[in-house]
């Protein structure tokens, strides 16, 4: 685990890890969180069993699937967020998801579990954001940004949600 920063209201030690056997039952709740939260920007709604869709994670969280990562970030023995990331064995990388629990926020842990992630794989990275989402986007590219001048923007079609406004990309280099 690498420690990630000091907050005196949360339990230490905060450290990000890459996720582990036994890891599932917590990111799949956190994941339903994230996606409740992601709801109210892609208007999406749980399926019959009352649960939001989670192809995303279980690709993450697939041994057989080398391309995908999942990881969390534990405050002590709390899970208070994750990251997925995918395409590690693409030239460009896609952090594909990240999220932290709201008591955790405000205090730049997930500006620091995006940092970890990312410089754990130097090279080109690429993020993806709704425009409506002004926090993301800020967020996002205050990220990009701390890697050098270099980075870009850009929007791309959503693929297969025609209804939505293409998402905005940005792009980066890790060195």
């Amino acid at each position: 685990m690498t420690p990630v920063t000091s907050r005196p209201d949360l339990p230490a030690p905060l450290a990000a890890r890459l996720a582990i056997t036994g890891d599932d039952a917590a990111l799949d709740r956190l994941w339903q969180l994230f996606r409740h939260e992601m709801s109210t920007i892609t208007r999406a709604l749980p399926g019959p069993d009352g649960r939001y869709r989670s192809d995303r994670l279980d690709l993450a969280l697939d041994p057989g699937r080398p391309e995908w990562e999942a990881w969390l970030l534990m405050a002590a023995e709390h899970p208070v967020g994750f990251a997925l990331t995918r395409s590690l064995d693409e030239p460009v990388r896609v952090l594909n998801s990240l999220f932290v629990v709201a008591p955790a926020r405000r205090g730049g842990l997930g500006l620091r579990l995006a940092r970890e992630v990312v410089d754990a794989r130097p090279g080109v990275w690429e993020v993806a954001h709704q425009d409506v989402n002004s926090a993301a986007a800020t967020f996002w590219e205050r990220l990009a940004s701390l890697y050098g001048p270099g980075w870009s923007r850009e929007h791309r079609a959503v693929p297969g949600r025609a209804d939505l406004p293409p998402d905005t990309w940005v792009r980066f280099v890790v060195p």
